[in-house]
């Protein structure tokens, strides 16, 4: 099931996209289910948005492709290495990312989003299958020369815009058989198989909640492989994620 989030005739709603169509639900999927309203509409009259906007927080893991790791001379982390984004960085398809004029390098970090749908806390990873809503795409996008000169990295990646997510959420989705691929103005600079993730989802998951409580539409970015790399305003970054489609944002300047 691909559940949307989208705006038509200035209402904010969700719904599942059936064809060419969405059909209208009554409420938030993750706290009022599924019911409809009846209502179906032509996706050519909605605008797609963020899928979710977290009521709580946004929880990335870093390093956690080997590949991207060796890129700027580091190893990947034994345990996942967490870190926290602001929801304000959220924004959907389709929106601009706005380069701040703090920074002289904002990188692109095509990622595979989760979903939570249940409070979770101290949840083994053989049962955070059953506190997982869904799946999305994500850019987790960097202000690499704040993060370097930082040591720390919630300036660099907290701006607002900073959290693109979307198309939609993936309830059936299997991250084994994906593949991600990052364009730049249509050029390939990332490709990878899902399966090279260090820390699996169900592992990354597990091991926050035992940290602190994830809450039904928090999300969690689960890392980016190598060729992350800057963009200037004007450009186009595409994430792919096989069977979840194709996440979308220009850049521009403040």
């Amino acid at each position: 099931m691909r559940v949307a989030r989208f705006s038509h005739q200035e209402a904010i709603r969700y719904g599942i996209v059936d064809g060419t169509e969405i059909v209208e639900l009554a409420g938030d999927p993750m706290y009022a289910g599924y019911d409809t309203t009846g209502t179906r509409i032509p996706l050519s009259e909605i605008t797609l948005l963020a899928p979710v906007i977290p009521r709580s927080k946004i929880v990335a893991v870093g390093r956690n492709y080997h590949d991207h790791a060796a890129e700027f001379g580091n190893v990947a982390p034994e345990e996942p290495l967490l870190f926290l984004k602001p929801n304000t960085s959220v924004i959907g398809p389709n929106d601009a990312i706005v380069r701040p004029p703090q920074s002289e390098r904002t990188d692109f970090e095509g990622e595979l989003a989760v979903v939570i749908g249940k409070v979770t806390k101290n949840v083994p990873a053989e049962r955070v299958l059953d506190h997982v809503f869904g799946y999305t795409i994500a850019n987790d996008v960097t202000a690499r020369d704040l993060q370097q000169s930082d040591g720390q990295w919630s300036r660099a990646k907290g701006f607002d815009t900073f959290c693109p997510l979307g198309p939609a959420i993936e309830t059936d989705f299997d991250p084994s058989g994906a593949r991600l691929v990052t364009r730049l103005n249509g050029e390939t600079k990332q490709d990878a198989p899902l399966t090279d993730m260090v820390h699996s989802v169900t592992d990354i998951i597990a091991y926050a909640s035992a940290a602190f409580t994830l809450l039904p539409g928090d999300v969690v970015l689960t890392g980016t492989p190598a060729g992350v790399g800057p963009f200037e305003a004007g450009d186009v970054v595409e994430v792919e994620i096989s069977g979840l489609g194709i996440l979308r944002n220009t850049a521009r300047n403040a």
